[in-house]
């Protein structure tokens, strides 16, 4: 319901104000009643709105502390619109041909009279002494204002839905952004979201975790508070307190906020507040001496330079905080310390505004002999007050360069080249036009808004410093810019900081102190995160860091330093790993022996016999058999990892399968011998290597889809040992590596099987025999492996599965190969074939 009724009001808000503000006949556009009158105008082809805050409406009863309001920086903003603007009809490259003009209201620091007089802008601000019926557009192209974000809100939301932009030099509040319920809201200066986060990181910088805070009570305070709030927690920084406060506060209520700080334990005060806040707290603070605080300020007031000069006791003294960038624009100055603009804009706002600068009462007004005439010639150079202070140049440059955001989208708009279209009067100006908008200032500057209308969020960095004559001074500490990266978006000059109390050491503000090295935090119950006791460590763990709020695994038992855990893996330099080298190497170097006799010997009856083709590719393979337990050895790769299981997988069935098939020649030889048969033509040598290379082929293929879908990778394992790191091979997939065993498993029984039936065959050297005897090593060992892998801790289970290799090569190359070269070398007599036929004719 709220979604269609807020237009519906603030259209018959429109209407009412059209009535109020029109004559009974209707033939002249004119306002009624004096107190809506713009204070500044100037006319022009193109209107530009302006709504500050030239008096103040504030009635205060119950507050002793009472502040005078300053409007004179609302003046000097409204000279910055105006000098804009002049600018702008001088130049021949922007607008040409098409002159600016202004109408200034003054809200008088109301929300309902800000409400008013943006009506008023919006449907016709035109006092015209004239029968004819208004011929120029009512409405203006835009509108600068306001100052405050209370009163922002309320024009933005009453202008929304004509779609007339309203772009703030000042209003900072985060809930600006949200285009749902300020669609027509843009500002030149930067919104709290960044300033918040920019506070809390500043803050957490400093080692601050236990801070207080005072907020405005109103929508900028309690915004901003909330961001802040949000932002400090994701960095564990608590709040003792959030104290709202307002100038039109009772004593009572300032009371009690002054006896929450003085019963507190934070000692830095982050201040969410406006300068008149501040003026009021400064004498509060003074009556009840509350000094020695660290004080964070927003932009808001952090360079003010009121403050500085009210703050004689060092209440502030040390504050550090955020400010928006100086500024210059060249002329401006000038341009405000001259007020003949503004006498011819405004004679009464000149009247007044000149009376309170130099105390005087203006010649026309001399009733009083007490008060010196003013003749209206007086030298504002010659002055030195806030007038003429310039430290606000940064918020002036915010008015300038909303100007002349209005002025580029309306180039743009009109089509401007050498000059403008004839058609004067552009269709309204939208915001989405506006946001869209591009370009840089005389000084270099780059303006741009973001999706939410906003401008990128720079500060610097301000700390109060108390110079030689005991003045307040601000110096520039520090850089922040929320177009950087997350890590490096404030810089801080800590060396040049001056600290409250005038220190040069960063104030200390926790609730509890760090814990010393050997205990860990645990939170207080029913306490923030920040209020913790310090208690030993466990067993097994260590806390070396002061504040530590994770423990780290030490040594066994209870330790007060950090010890670096040992890195376990089975290296080539310790005595384990080179016993398993140097036997792995012997094996394989006793293998090429074999393989040389086998080749020397070759054309000798037993070599011939027993298949020499098979036994010099089982020579072969047992040789990488060998060679392959090297890969188990040494710091694991994400390449050894994936090398060392595939590798000792494909040999070992490259070897069995080399087995199986001499086991098959020895039955199907002696099936052969029988009459009749002619089984061998189904095992000749192509046969035999086809077979071989099919099983081989099965265990590639196996370890080839381990490797694509879960292959084996390096893994650091921290549960085994507290006090060890055991660097090993992660698996990847267990089912792949019990499916690379388990075959070589299926192919050592078979061929175990064969070799058993096989074993009583006549044969003077009875191979079948000997290949059982292999096999049933083979077996054995390969049995014993798998409980002995499970549970063998760390490096260890390296070691059991190197040895398995090894022996099962062994058993292998010394069953099968030992009893020949036997013959070959020290029986040579019985390596002829006669020897072989006559055994088998006995048998």
């Amino acid at each position: 319901m709220d979604m269609w009724m807020e237009p519906v009001f603030a259209l018959l808000h429109v209407v009412l104000t059209i009535i109020s503000f029109s004559k009974s006949n209707g033939t002249t556009c004119s306002l009624r009643g004096e107190s809506v009158y713009p204070q500044l105008s100037k006319d022009g082809d193109i209107i530009i709105g302006g709504i500050f805050s030239f008096h103040s409406s504030w009635e205060v009863t119950d507050l002793i502390y009472l502040v005078k309001p300053q409007p004179l920086k609302s003046l000097q903003y409204s000279q910055s619109l105006m000098f804009a603007v002049e600018e702008i009809n001088n130049s021949s490259s922007l607008l040409p041909g098409v002159s600016l003009g202004y109408t200034i209201y003054d809200s008088c620091t109301s929300k309902a009279v800000g409400v008013q007089v943006a009506m008023a802008l919006v449907n016709g601000n035109e006092k015209l002494v004239s029968s004819e019926v208004c011929t120029k557009p009512a409405q203006v192209q835009a509108i600068i204002g306001e100052t405050f974000s209370s009163a922002s809100m309320a024009i933005a939301k009453s202008i929304g839905p004509f779609s007339i932009p309203l772009i703030s030099h000042y209003a900072t509040c985060e809930c600006l952004s949200d285009k749902k319920k300020y669609p027509s809201f843009l500002r030149t200066i930067p919104s709290d979201y960044h300033q918040s986060r920019a506070l809390a990181e500043m803050v957490r910088h400093f080692g601050w975790t236990w801070v207080g805070a005072i907020r405005r009570d109103d929508d900028y305070g309690n915004s901003g508070m909330a961001a802040f709030t949000q932002a400090a927690q994701q960095w564990d920084i608590c709040l003792e307190y959030s104290l709202p406060f307002f100038k039109t506060y009772s004593q009572e209520k300032v009371l009690r906020i002054i006896e929450q700080i003085k019963s507190s334990t934070s000692r830095v005060i982050v201040g969410f507040v406006d300068p008149s806040d501040i003026e009021i707290l400064l004498d509060v603070f003074l009556e009840h001496n509350i000094t020695g605080y660290q004080w964070v300020g927003t932009e808001a007031w952090i360079l003010n330079p009121l403050l500085a000069t009210l703050d004689k006791h060092n209440i502030l003294q040390g504050a550090i905080g955020l400010a928006v960038p100086k500024a210059k624009v060249t002329g401006l100055k000038d341009f405000i310390l001259d007020l003949n603009q503004v006498k011819s804009a405004g004679s009464a706002i000149f009247t007044k505004y000149w009376e309170t600068i130099f105390h005087c009462k203006y010649k026309a007004k001399n009733d009083s002999e007490d008060s010196p005439s003013c003749t209206g010639e007086e030298e504002l150079s010659e002055m030195n007050n806030i007038f003429s202070d310039m430290s606000l140049m940064p918020y002036f440059n915010n008015v300038y360069k909303g100007v002349y955001a209005i002025a580029h989208t309306l180039h743009d708009l009109l089509g401007c080249k050498e000059t403008c279209s004839t058609k004067k009067q552009p269709d309204p100006l939208t915001v989405k036009q506006l946001r869209m908008v591009r370009f840089k200032t005389k000084e270099g500057e780059e303006i741009y808004f973001d999706k939410n209308g906003d401008p990128a969020a720079r500060y610097e960095v301000i700390n109060w410093q108390t110079s030689k004559e005991r003045q307040h001074e601000f110096v520039t500490v520090g850089l922040y810019d929320s177009t950087f990266p997350v890590n490096s978006r404030l810089t801080l000059n800590l060396s040049s900081i001056v600290w409250a109390q005038n220190t040069n050491k960063v104030p200390i503000s926790v609730c509890s102190e760090s814990c010393p090295t050997g205990t860990r935090k645990a939170v207080q119950k029913g306490k923030p995160v920040c209020c913790f006791d310090c208690i030993p460590c466990a067993e097994g763990e260590i806390s070396n860091i002061t504040g530590t709020k994770s423990p780290k695994y030490g040594g066994k038992g209870r330790m007060n330093e950090c010890i670096k855990k040992e890195i376990e893996y089975l290296s080539y330099e310790e005595t384990m790993g080179i016993l398993l080298t140097a036997v792995s190497i012997v094996g394989a170097f006793m293998t090429l022996i074999i393989l040389i006799i086998f080749f020397k010997y070759k054309n000798t009856p037993i070599v011939k016999a027993h298949n020499s083709e098979l036994s010099f590719l089982l020579l072969f393979s047992l040789t990488l058999c060998f060679l392959c337990s090297l890969t188990f050895i040494g710091q694991p790769s994400e390449w050894s990892c994936m090398l060392r299981h595939t590798a000792f997988g494909i040999n070992f069935v490259l070897c069995i399968s080399c087995v199986l098939g001499k086991t098959i020649v020895v039955l199907m030889a002696f099936r052969a011998t029988l009459p009749g048969s002619n089984v061998m033509k189904w095992f000749g040598p192509p046969q035999q290597r086809l077979s071989v290379l099919a099983f081989t082929l099965i265990q590639v293929l196996i370890c080839v889809l381990w490797l694509i879908i879960s292959p084996p990778f390096p893994f650091k394992n921290q549960k085994l040992y507290k006090d060890k790191i055991i660097l090993e091979c992660h698996l990847g997939s267990s089912i792949g590596f019990w499916a690379v065993l388990g075959y070589i498993g299926l192919l050592a029984s078979l061929c175990f099987l064969l070799a058993f039936l096989a074993r009583k065959l006549p044969d003077n050297f009875n191979e079948a025999k000997f290949i059982t005897f292999s096999m049933l090593i083979f077996c054995a060992v390969w049995i014993t492996f798998i409980p002995s892998y499970v549970s063998s801790p760390g490096k260890f289970t390296v070691a059991v599965e190197i040895f398995a290799i090894l022996a099962s090569s062994f058993g292998l190359l010394f069953c099968i190969f030992l009893p020949k070269c036997y013959i070959i070398i020290l029986k040579p007599e019985k390596n002829t074939k006669k020897q072989l036929i006559g055994k088998i004719q006995n048998k």
